[in-house]
């Protein structure tokens, strides 16, 4: 879901800040319950990424990843999901520089925590059957 830099409230961070926790959270569980599973045939690994400080501020992201890798540590496949960006746009394109007119807009994730844990449990499964 997009959000304009006027929707930008205390209650807005607080979302994103519950979400990226509920995922930090999460990625420890997986990797906890799956490592030793997948040690036989893959590497896998989950990760918790953020880049910034201040969730309002553009260039701040945060992603959630997991992915599995052959024995040799080449990446078979890899799944992102974005949980927050924030980037400053000029005429729809995205730029660095606060040029006069830009807009700042933020994208949070649009499933619920417990959606994002369905599609991860359905995508180790599927690597799981193999």
């Amino acid at each position: 879901m997009r959000y304009q830099q006027k929707d930008f409230t205390g209650e807005l961070k607080d979302k994103i800040k519950i979400t990226e926790l509920a995922l930090k959270e999460h990625a420890v569980r997986l990797l906890n319950e799956y490592q030793s599973f997948f040690a036989q045939k893959y590497r896998f690994d989950a990760e918790f990424n953020i880049e910034g400080e201040d969730p309002f501020i553009p260039g701040y992201s945060s992603s959630f990843s997991i992915g599995f890798a052959n024995e040799e540590g080449e990446l078979i496949d890899l799944h992102i999901i974005k949980i927050w960006e924030c980037e400053r746009f000029f005429l729809g394109m995205p730029t660095s520089k606060m040029l006069p007119g830009s807009k700042i807009i933020g994208e949070l994730l649009d499933e619920t925590v417990e959606e994002v844990k369905e599609e991860l449990k359905q995508y180790i499964e599927e690597y799981s059957n193999e």
